[in-house]
């Protein structure tokens, strides 16, 4: 989650088993997905990278693999085996490796509640220009609708800084169009003036009140 995600994600082989959960809760923390994050949310399927990122939502190994943010996807009781294989390769080709991986994976079912599921309603409301043209299109959707996903995705955004949410549907529109270098030094750059509290202050109130809760 987060950083951490964000630290493992652009590696080669990237493995999911019914045990992992990816998210990224910058926008209710007054932050926003950094760490690379804009350069490869805005390179998942459609729309969806702006629904991760704005929402904060969590996903599980299954989704991982179907949206591309993870390259395999390997059952955890398999996990040992899988490492005494990859110890065995001799080759430091990532072909082989990627077929070593590939022996001990296989193709999960996506849930029936899953998001990925919902991929042509969040493309309809989160390819909007603005965070309000956002919401508001969700609210539409929402109207005679009884799926418990689209009041999800409503209140995770309304629970949000909304500073953050603008930040963070900005920076992955721009990221669209940087490759991951610039994409780094970019967020690098906000997290500092965010840190400063020149954008917002709720990155800073946030962490007090966390910090007076422990």
């Amino acid at each position: 989650m987060g950083g951490g995600a964000g630290c493992s994600v652009h590696g080669r082989f990237r493995i999911a088993t019914e045990n992992s959960v990816f998210a990224m809760p910058e926008t209710g923390l007054g932050l926003f997905p950094d760490i690379g994050a804009s350069y490869f949310l805005s390179r998942l399927p459609g729309f969806f990278g702006e629904y991760v990122g704005l929402t904060g939502a969590r996903m599980d190994g299954a989704e991982m693999l179907a949206c591309g943010l993870a390259t395999h996807f390997v059952p955890a009781k398999r996990l040992p085996l899988l490492e005494a294989a990859l110890l065995k390769v001799a080759s430091t080709d990532p072909a082989f490796i990627s077929a070593t991986i590939q022996e001990h994976s296989e193709l999960p079912k996506l849930k029936e509640h899953s998001a990925y599921k919902r991929l042509d309603v969040i493309d309809r409301c989160f390819s909007r220009r603005t965070v309000e043209e956002i919401v508001s299109a969700l609210e539409r959707e929402a109207t005679g609708r009884k799926d418990d996903w689209i009041f999800a995705a409503i209140e995770s955004l309304k629970k949000a800084s909304p500073t953050s949410l603008k930040i963070t549907l900005r920076s992955i529109r721009e990221g669209r169009l940087q490759g991951v270098g610039q994409c780094l030094i970019r967020e690098y750059r906000m997290v500092c003036h965010v840190m400063r509290g020149q954008v917002s202050k709720d990155f800073v109130e946030v962490s007090l009140s966390h910090h007076k809760i422990s």
